[in-house]
């Protein structure tokens, strides 16, 4: 198996087209700081969750460096989502680029 993974970098170019972004942090750490456009589905609720990532285009997931989002990643792709892209770096690459981050419960 093979997840396709982006560069906390390439996200930029990514949000600014509109591409979708799941973030599979945990509720607080999401409050604190995330993504511009990312959705909140942290990794413990990614099996309950299964039908959000099937789009008909990329899902780009992060966490906060890459790891937890990997783990996403291979369990969707396991239950037959092949549209996952994994972001490496996640969240603290995107935000040590210089690029802002939301803070609150909206994306």
């Amino acid at each position: 198996m093979s997840i396709r993974e982006i560069s906390a970098g390439e996200l930029s170019v990514i949000i600014e087209r509109g591409g979708v972004v799941i973030d599979v942090r945990e509720s607080d750490e999401y409050l604190e700081g995330h993504v511009p456009g990312a959705v909140s589905i942290p990794l413990g609720s990614v099996p309950d969750s299964v039908e959000q990532f099937r789009k008909t285009v990329p899902v780009y997931v992060i966490c906060a460096s890459g790891g937890r989002s990997m783990r996403a990643c291979e369990f969707l792709h396991d239950a037959g989502v092949t549209n996952v892209v994994n972001v490496a770096g996640g969240t603290m690459g995107f935000a040590g680029l210089g690029n802002p981050l939301t803070t609150g419960d909206q994306p």
